[in-house]
């Protein structure tokens, strides 16, 4: 026998509406096999710095880029795309740090990743936007476009 809400609550109209799981509605309920501390999951404790420390990636995901980085379609379309071949010694120094520490839990390794995906993220932050957005529509965005004027 199923207890707690029902599947199916009515709207009052005639019509039935499938309610919602409650780990929709409450995030606490959504990693029901996780160990709990004090109401918090285990996986959000070991994301905040609590408890142990993983890897921010698993260390087949810095092989797999090492592989790819280093691939002829790769290098090809980066060639093209940035006029230089790509550099893929950082992949591969990640992936034997995330082995390192894997191995032997050792802080230099946990160090060499943290700093590694912090570089990663700023060097996607540090492009600017092509163009700036706009605030507010054209004063005369309701008007057709004149398709036979030239630019």
């Amino acid at each position: 026998m199923r207890r707690g809400r029902p599947l199916v609550r009515s709207t009052g109209v005639g019509r039935a509406v499938r309610a919602a799981p409650r780990h929709w509605l409450d995030p606490r309920l959504h990693l029901q096999g996780a160990a709990r501390i004090g109401g918090v999951p285990a996986a959000f404790r070991n994301m905040a710095g609590g408890g142990a420390w993983r890897p921010p990636r698993s260390c087949e995901d810095y092989w797999w880029e090492w592989k790819h980085c280093r691939g002829l379609r790769h290098a090809f379309h980066h060639y093209y795309a940035h006029g230089e071949l790509p550099v893929c010694d950082r992949w591969r120094e990640d992936y034997e740090a995330c082995h390192a520490w894997e191995k032997d839990r050792s802080a230099a390794a946990q160090e060499a990743l943290c700093k590694s995906e912090r570089a990663r993220v700023m060097e996607k932050q540090k492009y600017a936007p092509v163009w700036t957005l706009r605030k507010n529509p054209p004063s005369d965005w309701y008007l057709p476009l004149d398709q036979e004027k030239p630019n």
